[in-house]
């Protein structure tokens, strides 16, 4: 899957588990800064994003991801084409 696909998982994600806009919702902007997501948040959006996907995603990946594209970037090798 390209990272464009998969921003807009990303996107679908963080809309219907955190009520996030879609308009706020750019790859430039932080996790945590931006949407107030707290820890507690990023480990719902790795278990969503690990039933998304089929597998365990490793919960480091998300300790060192400030923006959305950092995430995109360091979960695109985890992601299955479709």
């Amino acid at each position: 899957m390209n990272k464009d696909a998969i921003f807009e998982k990303l996107k679908e994600l963080m809309i219907s588990e955190f009520k996030v806009p879609a308009d706020s919702i750019r790859p430039e902007k932080h996790l945590r800064d931006d949407f107030q997501l707290d820890s507690l948040d990023m480990v719902d959006l790795i278990l969503a994003l690990s039933d998304y996907i089929g597998e365990r995603i490793d919960p480091t990946l998300f300790k060192d991801a400030g923006t959305v594209q950092d995430l995109i970037v360091s979960i695109s090798p985890h992601w299955k084409s479709e």
